[in-house]
């Protein structure tokens, strides 16, 4: 800890360095009375006139550690230090984490260059687009296949109160991945403990990075011909998704599940999720033969069995992905697909505030 707080120091040094009007006197952590102390207190110069800057670092940067930094440094500028400036240091700062910074009226600075810092007549603005590797390497973690498995589920119901060993029964999870995915919700501040279980709190923020950081599911992309239509086609298919007997599953996707979720406009291709069973079915029931070019049907062999598990059914035997796997589906399906997508949010993906 000592030594990355040295370099936050280093790094602040750097930056205010460029200042012209700017002198740095000092940086570095000063010993302190009192219940907190700051990590770091640079003394400065700015056109003549002394300055303080105090410094918090945290090595984790996200809104539940974020959040405790900010009310640690507000109060001890309140009552120790009033004419200071207060300013939170951290490897990597979320746009949520700075907005937050913003609000509290703290300036901020990370690893990444982002910095955002105002005081004696001295404004510093950086803004780095990029997320640190590390960072998406955490996000996607979060929403791989099995980590998906367990916010799907609780999408589902996000008012509700989870308990890690409900969470490991519904999804078939281990309660140590379960429990890693609670850290990773609650360190955004994305939910929240109570004494229940874990409640989604900010759901719209978690489909929100969900979107961003979201790829087609891995798996063999199969192209075929139907010669049915109109309710010929809508019949055999419903019929085919409806088979309770026997194994395999399969289920209308993307603009097709969007079609019996919240209609938005129709394409010339129907679209589904199944396994190899499912598609054995599919391909008896809608007559299929493979197409190499001027296909009506594509059929998805995913990898993931969730997303077969995570499934609903609008009307008898029209089984579709769920709201939340058909919008994540329509995000990246191109413009069409995201004006589909926002259009099923805001019909079927609204939670209270």
């Amino acid at each position: 800890m000592k030594e990355a707080v040295s370099r936050a120091g280093e790094m602040l040094r750097e930056l205010l360095e460029n200042i012209p009007i700017l002198q740095v006197e000092s940086i570095g952590a000063e010993a302190m009375s009192g219940d907190w102390e700051p990590d770091l207190i640079a003394q400065l110069l700015v056109d003549g006139r002394q300055h303080v800057l105090v410094c918090a670092y945290k090595p984790n940067g996200q809104p539940r550690h974020a959040r405790s930094a900010l009310l640690e440094l507000r109060n001890y500028v309140a009552h120790r230090a009033p004419q200071a400036t207060p300013v939170f240091i951290s490897p990597y700062l979320s746009p949520a984490v700075k907005l937050l910074c913003e609000e509290k009226g703290v300036g901020y600075l990370d690893r990444e260059g982002n910095a955002r810092i105002a005081f004696g007549g001295v404004f510093i603005e950086r803004v780095v687009a990029d997320k640190p590797a590390a960072e998406q390497r955490e996000l996607k973690s979060l929403f791989r296949p099995k980590s998906a498995q367990v916010l799907r589920a609780m999408l589902r119901a996000p008012g509700r109160a989870w308990r890690v060993t409900e969470l490991a029964e519904i999804t078939k999870v281990s309660l140590g991945h379960i429990s890693n995915v609670r850290t990773g919700l609650i360190d955004r501040e994305w939910a929240r403990a109570s004494n229940d279980g874990l409640v989604l709190s900010e759901p719209d923020a978690l489909l929100d990075a969900w979107r961003e950081s979201y790829t087609a599911p891995p798996g063999e992309r199969l192209r075929f011909y139907t010669p049915l239509h109109g309710n010929a086609f809508e019949d055999a298919a419903r019929g085919a998704l409806a088979t309770k007997d026997g194994p395999g599953r399969a289920a209308f996707a993307s603009f097709s599940a969007a079609q019996w979720l919240a209609p938005y406009g129709r394409t010339g291709t129907h679209y589904f999720f199944a396994d190899e069973e499912g598609l054995h079915r599919l391909q008896a029931a809608l007559k299929l033969a493979p197409a190499s070019k001027g296909e009506n049907v594509v059929v998805i062999v995913p990898k993931d069995s969730g997303l077969l598990a995570d499934t609903v059914e609008p009307a008898p035997g029209a089984v579709c992905t769920s709201p939340v796997q058909t919008f994540l589906d329509l995000s990246i399906a191109g413009e069409r697909g995201a004006e589909a997508a926002d259009h099923l949010r805001r019909e079927r993906l609204t939670w209270p505030q």
